[in-house]
Order: C-alpha cells, then structure tokens, then sequence
C-alpha cells in the first residue's frame, strides 16, 4: 500500500495537537494511533493524526430550554 501522507516526526506530531512530546510517544506506545517505523526513527501519517482527533471529538449536547425555575 502507498499512500502520499507525509510521514511526521514527533514533535512535529506534538506541536500540530498542541501538546508535549510525550503524548505522541505515549500514542505510539500503546497504539492507539497509526504510525511507520523508518529504520529506528517513528514517523506518523498526517492521515492518522486527522483520523485520530477525528475519532475523539466529541460533539456539543443540545440542551433544552429549562424555562424559568427559581432556586427553592
């Protein structure tokens, strides 16, 4: 399988989510996100950092109006 990704690198993994590098490390350690071993060097498909913060948002509830109650 070939795709056209481009492979990233940890840190540049890291910056795009906003977080350390120790996040995208702990991703790939227990694999929970796609990634591609290049010799020793871990690079991760923009494709499964996409798919990745796709698969955890999480939508905003509509609430209901609650009309006008009064604290008792």
């Amino acid at each position: 399988m070939v795709t056209t990704d481009r492979l990233l690198t940890v840190y540049e993994v890291a910056e795009r989510l906003g977080t350390g590098v120790r996040f995208p490390r702990r991703l790939i350690e227990e694999r929970r996100i796609t990634f591609v071993k290049v010799g020793r060097h871990v690079r991760i498909p923009e494709s499964a950092v996409e798919a990745f913060v796709g698969a955890n948002t999480v939508e905003p509830i509509a609430l209901r109006p609650t009309g006008l109650r009064r604290a008792a």
